[in-house]
């Protein structure tokens, strides 16, 4: 079993001891760390969710990456070159989105409770912003069906639901994976605990996906002095070209 599996369940296994103490909690729910540190060489990570029920029940978790406004463009070719056509932009898209279950979605939870709770990408809340809402609806979800596509094309929507395993009646666990394209910012990690097709239970873990070292210095940089960076840039650019050239000179 790797370490942070290993951790994971040491942790769950010192709440169910504590648990006459906390009787009045369903559910209790963690992870394993925080924190995702984005360094130079990243190559993607995992984080294990961990927790405990006070019965039987099923487990869903909802992972939702920081929001942000993002354009969807149509291309068409003219003189046999492709450019914009139509464009729609989407207001507070979840830049990562991942759903963990302990059985198939539809076999826990009502359609409306998954439309409620946002369970599934094809229930998010997906709005086109100012006049783009205007546009029909078989055009808008058009569109919408093309963000979802892009964004699982990333690696950075789940196709399926991810599993979360019981380890015994009331221990859980799932892993959640993260590409090394993974956005920066904060995450929340919903779980709910579901009996008889309602939700019983329910909490939020934060989890914060930051660049550290070098990286995050340099990204800082780029960020508040955006014409110096500019400028170092250029130069950087134009001193790495003329050393190149130099073994050519005599030649």
């Amino acid at each position: 079993m790797r370490r942070p599996a290993c951790l994971a369940l040491s942790l769950v296994l010192a709440w169910v001891v504590a648990a006459p103490a906390r009787a009045d909690q369903p559910l209790l729910a963690d992870l394993s760390s925080h924190l995702v540190a984005i360094t130079t060489g990243f190559t993607g990570t995992s984080v294990v969710l961990f927790g405990a029920t006070d019965g039987a029940g099923d487990v869903i978790a909802v992972v939702r990456g920081p929001e942000r406004d993002m354009v969807v463009r149509q291309k068409k070719p003219i003189a046999g070159i492709w450019i914009n056509s139509r464009q729609v932009t989407f207001a507070a898209v979840p830049s990562y989105y991942a759903v963990f279950s302990s059985r198939p979605l539809d076999e826990i939870a009502p359609p409306s409770l998954q439309a409620l709770h946002q369970i599934g990408i094809y229930d998010l809340h997906l709005d086109a912003l100012g006049n783009d809402a205007r546009r029909s609806p078989a055009e808008l979800s058009l569109f919408r069906s093309a963000l979802i596509a892009e964004q699982q094309r990333q690696g950075l929507y789940a196709a399926s639901a991810g599993r979360i395993a019981f380890l015994g009646d009331r221990l859980f666990r799932a892993t959640i994976d993260f590409p090394a394209n993974v956005p920066t910012g904060t995450y929340l990690v919903e779980i709910f605990l579901i009996r008889n097709r309602s939700v019983v239970s329910g909490q939020t873990a934060p989890l914060v996906v930051s660049q550290t070292g070098i990286d995050a210095e340099v990204n800082e940089f780029a960020q508040k002095q955006t014409l110096l960076y500019g400028i170092v840039a250029v130069a950087g650019a134009a001193m790495a070209g003329w050393l190149a050239s130099l073994p050519f000179r005599n030649a």
